[in-house]
């Protein structure tokens, strides 16, 4: 008699355990297989957007940054950006990072380069993507929001000494761009000789 009660239980918790996998198969099959047909077993690197951007103040140039509110690197200074959200674009990624940690909108942006070495972000594999934008004048005020405590323009040659991330590396390739673009040269050697 105890048997028959065992293999009862046995059934029943079997048919239980049985259904509760089915659910939660056929709902994460659902959920997942609706977005894309091919799904991977192993860990994928997240992707970022950042920007860099550059405004002249009497003829010198400016990098904004903006400290971080939250860990990694809080209270560090870094270019404004943030990670993409599955179903957006990277130019509508980079466009939101700015406007939600600088206020900034409607900013030209162009993708200069991918920066990808590991170890980069404590919190995993992170590959980001690097726009550079150059702000009109009179459209350069900015208003610190979102995860960043802080926004601030810093001359290019002024920099914090160490910037959150790999974002003096960034930095450093970026501000060497500019100085090869027509831009630069008319806004920073033409101010110059106006001014003295």
């Amino acid at each position: 008699m105890q048997s028959a009660k065992l293999n009862i239980r046995m059934q029943v918790l079997s048919s239980f355990f049985f259904f509760i996998f089915y659910l939660y198969f056929v709902l994460e099959l659902r959920v997942v297989a609706k977005k894309g047909k091919y799904i991977y077993a192993w860990p994928r690197p997240m992707v970022a957007a950042d920007a860099a951007v550059f405004a002249f103040f009497e003829g010198k140039p400016k990098l904004l940054l903006v400290n971080r509110r939250n860990e990694p690197f809080k209270g560090m200074w870094c270019l404004p950006g943030g990670f993409v959200d599955i179903h957006e674009e990277l130019d509508d990624a980079v466009a939101r990072e700015l406007q939600e940690e600088t206020g900034l909108t409607g900013l030209r942006l162009e993708q200069v380069r991918t920066f990808g070495k590991c170890g980069r972000d404590p919190r995993g594999r992170v590959i980001t993507v690097t726009y550079m934008g150059i702000v009109q004048k009179g459209a350069d005020k900015v208003n610190a929001g979102d995860d960043a405590a802080k926004a601030k323009w810093f001359d290019i040659d002024k920099l914090p000494e160490r910037l959150a991330f790999d974002h003096n590396d960034v930095a450093k390739f970026v501000i060497k761009k500019l100085k090869r673009r027509k831009v630069y040269k008319l806004n920073v050697k033409g101010a110059g000789k106006n001014t003295g």
